[in-house]
């Protein structure tokens, strides 16, 4: 399913997440993009130009640093967003239609069951978390796995 919905620009998942980034969050400097996307620096100037050459992405004065320069999405990144969004729906409707009725309601069933645990997950990962005493963050997916020991 997620192959089959998945971007078929030719853009890597790197990139699609740094132009999502600057789309919800603002401009932003190299070095929290990189954070963001889990990758060094050198490796996110590298995509940056790259973003730059294609005329998604430009880079801009810091207004609170001269020496500093922030990266902002183009008209034509938020474009490619957008299309890449549209896509993505239209595909997925195309599957949703070739679904038996029965399946659906399953479908429907487990997405009403899933959608909130998904999202109580994305809240947690976002929120800063204290580990519990004796806890270490791999014992912590193992029991959120269910592969406690």
């Amino acid at each position: 399913m997620l192959r089959h919905l998945s971007d078929r620009t030719g853009m890597g998942l790197t990139a699609n997440l740094t132009l999502s980034t600057l789309n919800r969050e603002g401009r932003a400097r190299v070095t929290a993009l990189a954070a963001t996307a889990s990758i060094g620096q050198p490796a996110m100037t590298e995509l940056v130009q790259r973003l730059e050459r294609q005329s998604l992405v430009i880079r801009v004065d810091d207004p609170g640093d001269g020496r500093a320069a922030l990266v902002t999405i183009t008209d034509a990144g938020r474009a490619l967003l957008d299309d890449q969004q549209r896509d993505r729906r239209d595909r997925l409707a195309e599957l949703l239609t070739a679904l038996p009725a029965d399946d659906e309601v399953t479908l429907t069933l487990a997405m009403h069951v899933a959608l909130p645990v998904i999202r109580r997950l994305i809240d947690d990962a976002q929120q800063p978390r204290t580990p519990a005493a004796g806890e270490t963050p791999i014992s912590r997916s193992r029991t959120l796995a269910g592969n406690s020991r």
